[in-house]
């Protein structure tokens, strides 16, 4: 089934992927943020993952109290609770398959959106219909709420050449490099889902969304910073810059598995996508050569001696192919590569 552009007379809709586990501490700012929007979803879909805690209870008084609030406003929530914890990406699997809306939006329990980003965000959906996902940048705060002094983009070191292949249409080529996309920023059209459905649990779904997505259909970044990221203690994925020393000591760190998992990261894409090719979705063949290129550049990496002088050679021939531009993080990579332990 091939991509087919949202009329411009659709009504779009917003249903709200929100997941909570032992919560209770942060999920009615957040809650909140969302039903005072100042254009509201038409549901929260809450999947709790088994919380020993009352974050449930208060997400239900938190909605009651926004609908008493503001007469008229309808906001539909539905919960499911788990009593076996699915962990992050099946639980978030199974709130998106819940949802009714035209648009996901998904969204952690401890964050707090801008009052207006549903708005900017669907008013680009319907401004473009040829999207399917959308993300933002967002501003970087505490425990409290109170501003750190920095932004999402900038702790994850999101480069303005990355952004602008972003925008010209070229977002398998980032994504094939590495991650920009978090998910806490994203809202995407449900007609993604039958081709990134089911989530395996090898990625992160915010990344295997984007990812998937970006090899068929049009996503884009919006620069504005349209949520509060909190970071504390409890994050599952939190954001930080690391600060010089800490590139240092990564890049002398051991690589345990990590090469070995994204070999089978790419492996996993690669197999979807040559399926949701099989189904219809316009995957070019281009795009299926990229990401075998990415397959190979991945496995080398996982085959690298463990003498960092045997490595030498190599590395710098694997480096003349650019695939460490292509396919990873470039001279860092390399580098990286040359020094880490095994």
């Amino acid at each position: 089934m091939s991509v087919v552009p949202a009329s411009s007379a659709e009504a779009l809709t917003v249903s709200v992927a929100l997941c909570t586990y032992n919560g209770e501490r942060f999920v009615r700012e957040q809650v909140r943020s969302i039903c005072l929007q100042t254009r509201p979803p038409i549901e929260i879909v809450l999947s709790d993952d088994a919380s020993r805690d009352a974050c449930v209870e208060v997400a239900r008084a938190t909605v009651e109290e926004c609908l008493r609030e503001r007469p008229g406003l309808a906001i539909a929530l539905r919960v499911i609770v788990n009593p076996v914890g699915l962990r992050v990406v099946k639980n978030f699997e199974q709130a998106v398959r819940a949802c009714g809306g035209t648009l996901i939006a998904l969204s952690d329990q401890d964050d707090a959106w801008v009052p207006e980003r549903l708005e900017r965000l669907v008013a680009e959906f319907e401004r473009r219909p040829e999207l399917r996902l959308l993300h933002s940048d967002a501003r970087l705060v505490d425990a409290q709420g109170a501003p750190l002094g920095g932004t999402l983009f900038h702790a994850i070191e999101v480069t303005a050449s990355e952004i602008e292949r972003m925008h010209a249409g070229q977002a398998f080529d980032v994504l094939l490099r590495r991650n920009i996309v978090t998910g806490a920023t994203t809202v995407f059209h449900r007609d993604l889902l039958d081709a990134v459905l089911p989530f395996p649990v090898e990625w992160v779904h915010d990344e295997w969304i984007a990812t998937v997505a970006s090899a068929f259909a049009r996503i884009d970044t919006v620069e504005a910073q349209l949520i509060d990221y909190r970071q504390h203690g409890g994050n599952q994925i939190g954001a930080r810059r690391d600060t010089f020393m800490e590139k240092v000591r990564k890049a002398l760190a051991s690589r345990g598995t990590t090469h070995v998992e994204r070999a089978r990261k790419a492996e996993l894409l690669l197999e979807r996508l040559e399926q949701v090719a099989r189904a219809g979705r316009p995957v070019t063949a281009d795009t299926l050569d990229k990401l075998r290129g990415k397959i190979v550049h991945q496995r080398f990496r996982t085959q690298l001696p463990a003498s960092r002088w045997a490595r030498v050679l190599p590395i710098l021939r694997e480096a003349r192919t650019g695939r460490y531009d292509r396919f990873g993080r470039g001279f860092r990579g390399v580098v990286r590569d040359l020094f880490e332990s095994v």
